[in-house]
């Protein structure tokens, strides 16, 4: 049976999920670190910055008509194993051969000029490394994140893939399920993301507090006409 004729073949669900269990079981002989993609439920992202990468995808129209092909692979199990490193994605598809399908996806990094934008607008508007994770920060931040062309997340233009697979769509199922599979992975460490896209977190957290406690050594230095003074304290307390 060739590639193409498969496609007009039923294959349950199920099936296939039994096909990329047995397919991780055996993998996992030769790769003891191997990171498969597991979705409990039915969303594929839970959290603020795993929803946000792949409402991204999903916006362009570059996308929107093949990104969806790869929703069922990823639910089903099909990504066996997915790395996200500086700049680059490494990723084994289970399709319909026996043996899985490689993805390679780079991703640009995000250039200095966005970057020193995003710095200077999440001036003091950031308190923690723990308030950027959890995703909770000011709504304007959000749409600064989110912003196509100028925000945190690529655009397709920034997103270079290969697969091994025989389709010739410039976006097959197998790449949109890795895709997918970022958002998922983006739920269990969205730090993943600043590394992607070669990004120093860091110094967006070390700014906003430097900056911020500047400004409160500042008014520190200046009377605040709610201190009492000497001669108030003598009054009230007899001191």
């Amino acid at each position: 049976m060739s590639y193409y004729d498969y496609d007009y073949v039923h294959v349950s669900v199920a099936q296939k999920k039994e096909k990329a269990r047995k397919s991780l079981d055996k993998l996992k002989q030769t790769m003891p670190d191997i990171e498969p993609v597991v979705i409990e439920g039915t969303a594929i992202a839970k959290t603020w910055w795993g929803k946000a990468w792949n409402k991204n995808l999903e916006s362009y129209a570059d996308y929107r008509n093949r990104i969806g092909r790869g929703r069922s692979y990823v639910r089903e199990g099909a990504v066996l194993h997915l790395k996200l490193e500086k700049g680059t994605i490494h990723a084994l598809v289970q399709g319909s051969t026996a043996k899985p399908y490689r993805v390679e996806i780079g991703i640009d990094p995000l250039d200095e000029k966005t970057w020193k934008q995003i710095t200077a607008l999440c001036n003091r508007r950031i308190e923690s490394l723990e308030q950027l994770v959890s995703g909770k920060f000011p709504k304007e931040l959000e749409s600064l994140f989110t912003t196509q062309q100028e925000g945190l997340f690529p655009a397709p233009k920034e997103i270079h893939f290969h697969c091994s697979c025989p389709d010739s769509a410039r976006l097959c199922k197998h790449v949109a399920a890795v895709l997918y599979g970022v958002g998922a992975r983006l739920d269990q460490n969205p730090m993943l993301l600043f590394s992607l896209r070669k990004m120093p977190v860091e110094e967006l957290i070390k700014k906003s507090i430097a900056d911020k406690m500047e400004s409160m050594l500042k008014n520190a230095d200046k009377k605040s006409p709610r201190v009492i003074g000497d001669d108030q304290v003598h009054d009230l307390f007899g001191v």
